[in-house]
């Protein structure tokens, strides 16, 4: 995606479809197709006859279907009524169960409260203006409650603020899919009492008479009365809850028309508010009756979901569970984690469910009017757990007795267990069960699966008295007693459940029951959907079905639209995905793209799919396409337009931490460039549409303010200058003027002379201009202020964030500062110095030429003047000159190179023959970097002199600076990824060459002096010039220079000021390469030794002779690569002072020793690493841990010899043990462990290959339990290594520094990012740190600097040290001059 990924708000879903509670796998049953729903009853039936045989599997031959009911509420659960009192009048001595009722809101006391909860209706943000809508398309639906203002400023958050509206909805049908799973069916079931029976139950023996177990004479019932038929209807969890037979469990749902909603409970949180009060009152019902749809304000409901909001005990008629059904609630509670019952699939009960509350149900307020759902948020669980009702189906399906079929085994199992509950209940058997007898055995059999069945029902198993026999034991149900009163309401509740599973008994079974007669069943079982559907508003008689296009059915790229915007694609029509839609953006005008660009989705989706989309919703695409709706691939390519996109203009992706002014500075410079453009009026027109969608996505106010003050701003510079009639090379305090004789001259043009000037204001970046466009009063020059002893930032001239650095770090030296400060207003005289005076001073180990002392003491100048800003400046950021910067950025040899290739006119003629001269042949020891897999990339190149002409330009650590970007304020730099792997690498070949060829980094320049003591090279002369390469056109911002690499700005800086302070007249001053005399020298430059020896036996062998390269050379750098497990800063040291390295085919051992450290250390991070694989560079984002010490003893020369013997011994074992585990975790293929996981698992779930190839699987499992004991064996062992090398150098600290800058590159890629860094307060306060971020300088944490930044794309890319006592830093440096000359004024 070009812009980067777009801030896409999706609305949060409302709920999805339940299939059944959470954590539960589905059933075979749920993946089934919906059964047919069994009709209600027709009016006036006889609700208290039982079942009769005829319709017992669901026969709808004597059902008619129940009209649709047109009141309110949910309160539809028949019941027997007792005989005394009459139905819904209470007497004294009735049960306190209280039968729903539908009452007007007044007679609702325990919803509704004297003091509303909900605070005073009278007045809210939805009351006023609603608005009319003129678009044709919105006419076609009914819906009220809309805000145009609203709607049309839907990304300004305080305007969403004032209305407070619910947040995103969903209409009834999708509402119906949330409440329970659509393909179950929710019943209303109605139990009455069994007709009394005096006959015992077969197969039973007295529990007072288990030793005559054979004894025919039946014992006497006990004297607990029979359930009443007040207990019989109680039994039901509440008169509002639906049995499912798929769960065998209860769906608690209850709905409303009442302007007061339930209490809310305290500890809910409001992600969204609820809807308005006031407004809910004014309606009853959006779905009026038959007469009123006409006048209907709302085509339908449009519900809201507030999840477990209400405590089911504040209904009208609580809801609270049983006694039975507390004591497994709170085994659960007390659980440590959450866990689930043993074949409870109802519900699951979280550690640390307040007690204060009962169960939570989901609240469904519809914003339209008074209705409101609720709904349990689980399935309320039967008395024998779902999982063992279907083992018992299976078990008796599968193992039928003789003689029966599997349907009938199934049936009458059920119907004996229905027998031994209603005996238990009704008739007083008290007489225990023995499983064993024969009649058991054929009506059900004895199994562990039956034994767990009773088991849920309490019954208890137990060896008859004297006998091995065993029976089953009832429980007891004497309401009198605690333990009685809690089985007899667990009993009747198991016996409605199974009665009831047993009527709804599949019809495709009835086949196999030829001849069988059921039991008759006292239980009455009538399908709520309808009802359900009717009460809110999802009935096919209110929305219909069908209507989908056939291409568009099951269409998955469309599901998240259809959710989204709260339909389902069954209950599509024009009219209701139109209303969906509006009242979505209604509701959650926050949402708006998400929302707009669903509609297009579907509209262009049908367009795709050969449907031809109706006019309607056409329209309405249209129309809200005026009002400035945009879709997310409207986003997208608005942000190109802007420039964004790694590949884009810019570089950069559009993510959600770019700075707000960043966006803004790249639409001005977008603008700019427009201004030369031939249609740079349509460029302009499309750029400020394109800010406009990208401040709206944002939502962000200073964005959405930047665009209303400069959409008008279409004129062109010159139309500009033109309109004021003036010069373009005008001042401001000339311009102002003018504009205000202008306007006084010719008020009429006093608009067109404001664009004018806000056009000018523009191409000049003037905040003076804009300020007094903005107020009408001119502020003149003004300068800012800030505290006097804070150091001063510097102000961007463009891509210039890592100069700015540079500068500033410089800045912080204290002897550079001195030695630089007196050139100020110098500037070099190239008369004052003949050619043999050049030929006497060489830097870099090379001659200079006239122009290079010319230009370096130009740029040494401008240094100097922008460091006396810096001390004495009250502004808080100075502003470098363009010259500066160019010569920073821009090297001699560039400039020459454009000169040859026909550029400007030079002073090319005062060059010397020594312009070209490079110093000497190359030698054949390199600068050098690890090439272990850990450490691809190698060194930068040098860092004072030139470059060598022939080889190809290289890229370094992070390339900054590019020729094709924009940057803002904030200093966001977006370079060009390098061209190929070559430069990535930085692997060019040297000027010369010799027959000694290591495979390492190009030589460095900086490498002086060469002791040799192997054979010298043959070759020492020099390759001829290659053709000057040609410049790519520049399209920068800076209008100078070419992409630099961080390493090449810093040398060129070094270089010029150690050019610019050569005393060329003194003729003491030799070149010698080896001398400190120059300050760069001096501050920067150490001398290491380089010793290049066999790395093995077999090597001396081969080449028949044992021999030492060595040299000395000076370095200004260590350059360390970075690796991505375990590594600090000393690893990366010991690795380049130790390593391996590749010499005419054979690897040589590269030892490295310090003779000379110097007073500021320099280590550079090689972040740059190359994928060979992919054949392109990449930042390694590796954390590396670095302190506020550094010590350098165990790296000199002059180290004790044991210590470095041991040490080296330490290193390699170390070295070995880390690339085994980066081979194991980082290499091709890695990590393997995970990946033996996955083939084992992979291989264990494939049913062909079960109990074949077993063999296999063990021996690919033992192999990841290899790797994962060799991967912890390794780092135990790398750690015990690291702590062994530490401890035997922890002693050493003779040669100690301290840290006193880190340079932080921050970005995803080596191709671009910001760079900014970190100074400490040294000498005056060390545990004070100073951040420079260009213009912008603060103080932060030493936490903040040496924070882990493992995640982070800003990390350290150098380190500089500084040794302890040199006091060569100075970080602040200040002088008040106000204070300087009041001192100086006398008295």
């Amino acid at each position: 995606m070009s812009g980067g990924s777009p801030p896409r708000h999706h609305p949060k879903p409302l709920s999805p479809p339940r299939k059944q509670s959470v954590d539960v796998e589905p059933t075979e049953k749920e993946n089934q197709a919906p059964k047919s729903r069994r009709p209600l009853p027709a009016p006036g039936k006889d609700a208290h006859t039982p079942v009769h045989p005829s319709s017992f599997y669901a026969s709808t031959s004597d059902v008619a279907a129940k009209s649709h009911p047109r009141a309110t509420g949910s309160s539809y659960t028949t019941y027997a009524p007792p005989q005394s009192p009459p139905p819904y009048q209470k007497a004294k001595d009735t049960s306190p169960f209280r039968e729903p009722e539908l009452v007007d809101d007044e007679q609702i006391p325990p919803l509704v409260t004297t003091d509303d909860p909900w605070g005073p209706v009278d007045s809210t943000p939805w009351d006023t203006n609603w608005g009319t809508w003129d678009n044709n398309a919105a006419k076609q639906v009914d819906i009220d409650g809309r805000n145009d203002e609203e709607e049309r400023n839907w990304c300004d958050e305080a305007t969403r603020e004032k209305c407070k509206r619910p947040g995103p909805g969903i209409l009834p049908p999708l509402l119906s899919h949330c409440l329970h799973n659509p393909e179950h069916t929710l019943y209303s079931i109605t139990a009455s009492t069994p007709p009394p029976k005096h006959t015992p139950a077969p197969s039973t023996v007295s529990i007072s008479s288990a030793s005559a177990a054979g004894s025919s004479s039946p014992p006497p019932l006990n004297s607990v009365p029979p359930p009443s038929p007040d207990e019989v209807r109680t039994a039901i969890p509440h008169p509002n809850a639906y049995y499912c037979k798929e769960h065998n469990g209860w769906v608690l749902l209850y709905w409303c028309s009442s302007t007061v909603l339930p209490p809310v409970v305290p500890t809910y949180y409001f992600e969204y508010p609820l809807p308005d009060q006031a407004r809910r009152k004014r309606t009853t019902s959006c779905i009026g009756d038959e007469a009123n749809v006409v006048s209907q304000a709302n085509r339908t409901h449009h519900f809201h979901k507030y999840a477990a909001a209400v405590d089911a005990r504040t209904l009208n008629i609580p809801f609270k569970r049983s006694e039975w059904e507390s004591e497994v609630r709170q085994k659960r509670r007390n659980r440590s984690v959450t866990l689930r019952l043993e074949g409870d699939e109802g519900e699951t009960i979280t550690q640390g469910e307040k007690e204060l509350e009962g169960d939570l149900l989901d609240l469904y307020v519809c914003c339209q009017c008074s209705v409101y759902c609720l709904v349990s948020q689980h399935v309320i669980p039967g008395v024998i757990p779902l999982r063992r009702v279907e083992e018992f189906v299976k078990d008796k399906s599968e193992n039928p007795a003789v003689g029966k079929t599997s349907a009938i085994a199934v049936v009458s199992g059920w119907e004996t267990i229905i027998t031994i509950l209603e005996n238990r209940l009704w008739r007083g058997e008290n007489r225990v069960l023995p499983v064993g007898r024969p009649k058991f055995q054929a009506k059900i059999g004895w199994s562990p699966t039956v034994s767990k069945v009773f088991e849920s029902l309490d019954f208890t198993v137990q060896s008859l008295s004297g006998d091995s026999e065993q029976a089953l034991h009832p429980p007891p149900i004497d309401p009198t007693t605690p333990g009685g009163k809690r089985s007899r309401a667990k009993l009747l509740r198991a016996w409605i459940e199974i009665s009831a599973w047993l009527t709804l008994f599949p019809k495709n079974k009835i086949k196999d029951m030829a001849g069988y007669s059921p039991q008759v069943l006292h239980v009455k079982v009538e399908s709520a959907t309808e009802m359900i559907q009717s009460a809110i508003g999802a009935h096919l008689n209110q929305i219909p079905r069908g209507l989908l296009p056939p291409a568009l059915i099951g269409y998955e790229p469309l599901e998240r639209a259809w959710e989204d915007l709260g339909v389902t694609p069954t209950s599509y029509s024009p009219e209701i995905l139109t209303f969906a839609y509006l009242a979505q953006c209604r509701c959650d005008p926050a949402s708006t793209v998400t929302y707009y660009t669903h509609l297009l989705d579907i509209v262009e989706t049908m367009k795709n799919l050969g449907v031809n989309p109706p006019d309607q919703l056409q329209m309405l695409a249209v129309e809200e396409r005026s009002r400035q709706r945009f879709t997310f691939a409207d986003y997208n390519k608005a942000v190109s337009i802007l420039g964004f996109g790694k590949d884009n203009t810019l570089g950069v992706e559009l993510e959600d931490d770019v700075p707000t002014e960043f966006i803004i500075q790249a639409w001005k410079e977008a603008v700019k460039h427009s201004w030369h453009d031939p249609e740079g009026a349509q460029l302009r027109t499309g750029l400020n549409d394109a800010f406009k969608i990208v401040a709206d996505m944002r939502q962000n106010p200073k964005l959405r303010e930047a665009w209303e003050q400069g959409k008008v701003s279409l004129m062109t510079p010159d139309a500009a200058y033109s309109t004021l009639e003036i010069p373009h090379d005008t001042d401001e305090d000339m311009l102002v003027t003018i504009f205000n004789m202008r306007v006084e001259d010719q008020p009429a043009q006093a608009d067109k002379m404001r664009e004018a000037l806000n056009v000018i204001a523009e191409v000049r970046d003037s905040s003076r201009l804009r300020q007094f466009l903005e107020t009408g009063l001119d502020p003149g020059d003004a300068t800012s202020e800030t505290r006097l002893d804070m150091p001063r930032g510097l102000n961007q001239l463009g891509n210039t964030c890592y100069l700015n650095s540079l500068l500033q770090y410089f800045y912080t030296i204290k002897d550079l500062r001195a030695a630089v400060a007196p050139m100020g207003g110098k500037l070099a005289d190239p008369s004052k110095f003949t050619d043999d005076e050049l030929k006497k001073h060489r830097v870099g180990g090379r001659m200079v030429t006239r122009r290079e002392v010319t230009r370096s003491k130009k740029f040494v100048n401008q240094l100097a003047e922008l460091f006396w800003n810096l001390e004495y400046c009250d502004q808080a950021a100075v502003t470098p000159s363009m010259d500066l910067a160019k010569l920073a950025l821009v090297t001699s040899q560039d400039e020459e190179e454009e000169d040859f290739s026909g550029g400007s006119s030079t002073d090319a003629s005062n060059d010397t023959d020594a312009t070209l001269v490079e110093d000497g042949p190359a030698r054949p020891i390199q600068e050098r970097a690890s090439q272990s897999p850990l450490r691809e990339s190698s060194s930068s190149s040098s860092v004072l002199g030139k470059r060598n002409r022939h080889s190809t330009r290289k890229s370094s650590d992070m390339d900054v600076d590019n020729e094709h970007v924009d940057v803002d304020k904030d200093g966001f730099v977006m370079v060009s990824k390098p061209s190929s792997p070559a430069e990535t690498r930085r692997t060019s070949p040297p000027a010369s060459s010799s027959p000694a060829k290591l495979k390492k980094s190009p030589p460095r320049q900086e490498d002086v002096d060469t002791k040799d003591k192997s054979k010298k090279s043959a070759n020492d002369e020099k390759a001829p010039p290659l053709p000057p390469r040609k410049r790519a056109a520049a399209d920068s911002i800076m209008m100078f220079g070419r992409q630099h690499d961080v390493s090449e700005c810093m040398d060129n800086c070094m270089f010029q000021i150690e050019t610019a302070l050569l005393d060329l007249q003194n003729q003491e001053v030799g070149g010698a390469a080896t001398d400190k005399t120059s300050i760069i020298k001096r501050l920067f430059y150490g001398k290491k030794r380089q010793r290049l020896t066999h790395f093995g036996l077999e090597d001396v062998v081969r080449q028949r002779t044992y021999s030492t390269h060595e040299k000395e050379d000076l370095f200004s750098h260590l350059h360390l690569n970075v690796a991505d497990e375990g590594f600090d800063l000393y690893d990366g040291l010991g690795r380049y002072f130790d390593d391996v390295v590749e010499l005419e085919g054979t690897k040589k051992r590269m030892d490295v020793t310090i003779v000379d450290l110097p007073p500021l250390l320099q280590i550079q991070l090689q972040r740059v690493q190359f994928d060979r694989d992919t054949q392109q560079a990449y930042k390694s984002q590796a954390y590396v841990k670095f302190g506020e010490t550094l010590c350098m003893d165990r790296f000199l020369d002059s180290a004790d010899p044991e210590k470095r013997v041991r040490s080296k011994d330490i290193q390699s074992r170390l070295n070995t043990s880390r690339d085994r585990i980066q081979r194991l975790t980082q290499g091709k293929h890695a990590p393997f462990a995970p990946a033996l996981g996955a083939t084992v698992e992979f291989l264990s779930n494939q049913s062909e290959l079960a109990g074949g190839d077993s063999e296999l699987i063990s021996r690919v499992s033992e192999e990841q339990s290899l790797v994962v004991s060799q991967l912890e064996k390794e780092r135990a062992n790398a750690s015990k290594l690291k702590k062994e090398l530490e401890d035997l150098w922890k002693n050493d600290t003779a040669a100690l520094y301290e840290l006193s800058s880190v340079f932080i590159h921050r970005g995803s890629s080596p191709s671009f990012g910001h760079y900014f860094f970190y100074s400490r307060n040294l000498p005056a306060n060390p545990d004070q740190w100073f951040k420079y971020n260009d213009s912008s300088v603060t103080v932060v944490s030493k936490e903040e600097v040496f924070a882990d930044t493992t995640g982070s794309t800003a990390n350290p890319y150098m380190l500089v040290f500084a040794r302890k006592g040199s006091e060569v830093i100075e970080t602040v440096r200040r002088v008040d001059i106000a204070a300087l000359e009041a001192d100086s004024t006398p008295a």
